[in-house]
């Protein structure tokens, strides 16, 4: 019986400047299934700030571009755990988010401090779960949690049912992982990925994988990461295409590029392979982290 087709989503971030109704709008006329919002900000005074939870005159454009469409959310971000925050401030945020019919909660820990991480992401789990959502972690490179193995010990440690582990292939293979560690893992923990390919030769430089985080990524099958033999090894869920490239959008415009954001992803990822391929040899530069203090 030949498996059913992979579902995409167009993540804010791969076209940052578009304000939710225009990227959902985009999304249609790409063939996504889903669009990510990102309503959270980061305080960045170079990021647009996309207040769903307070501007209700966006909120209702936003619900009538789902609505005419017919692309459904999938996710919202970014509900980071750090110092200084209270997660309880990202509540009106995760109510606009079940309004719109989404489903799941990024988050992702900026902190060293895991006693301190563990009992905000439980409590963000818990504000999440009446509302439908599950609450899923990110390990990125240079953050506070930065392996799967450091991201399952948080999940495991919260004891939340609607916790959940979001792999974003760029950060997964920057930070060393292998992609048999993903079987050890309950399937359960899995409800969407972040998927991207990424130069094959790159710098451990903190402010290098910043900028190739947010402005270079690459279309599936035109860099160094092995993006299938991750997925391979996952459940089948939706895959949010992350795939942020200030050239290539310039160049091509947004419905364009994420038109081809699409395209060469479901050319790369199908037909899907009879069996998981082994681990290719890190590249040069890679840089497994060491342990983090606690």
């Amino acid at each position: 019986m030949e498996a059913a087709a992979p579902e995409f989503s167009l993540a804010h971030l791969t076209l940052l400047h578009c304000a939710p109704p225009e990227l959902t709008e985009i999304a249609a006329r790409a063939g996504y299934d889903y669009v990510s919002y990102r309503p959270i900000s980061l305080g960045l005074a170079t990021e647009p700030k996309y207040p769903l939870a307070s501007d209700r005159r966006l909120l209702e454009r936003t619900k009538a571009a789902l609505r005419a469409t017919g692309i459904r959310l999938l996710d919202i971000e970014l509900a980071r755990i750090l110092p200084g925050v209270d997660v309880t401030e990202y509540l009106p945020a995760l109510e606009a988010a079940a309004e719109l019919g989404g489903r799941h909660v990024l988050s992702s820990v900026w902190c060293e401090d895991m006693s301190f991480a563990r009992d905000r992401f439980a409590q963000l789990c818990e504000l999440a779960r009446p509302l439908g959502l599950t609450v899923d972690l990110e390990f990125v490179t240079f953050a506070g949690v930065r392996t799967l193995s450091e991201a399952a010990g948080l999940v495991a440690a919260s004891g939340c049912a609607n916790a959940g582990i979001c792999i974003d292939t760029l950060h997964f293979d920057r930070s060393g992982c292998k992609v048999q560690d993903l079987e050890r893992l309950p399937r359960e923990w899995f409800h969407y990925a972040q998927i991207c390919d990424a130069p094959e030769d790159w710098s451990a430089q903190e402010q290098e994988l910043k900028r190739v985080a947010r402005e270079e990524r690459l279309f599936l099958g035109e860099g160094g990461i092995d993006v299938r033999a991750i997925l391979d090894h996952m459940p089948r869920i939706p895959y949010s295409l992350e795939l942020p490239n200030a050239r290539l959008l310039a160049a091509l415009g947004p419905v364009e590029f994420a038109r081809r954001c699409l395209e060469t992803a479901r050319r790369h990822l199908s037909p899907p392979r009879a069996r998981p391929t082994p681990d290719r040899p890190r590249p040069r530069h890679a840089v497994v982290p060491t342990t983090l203090s606690r």
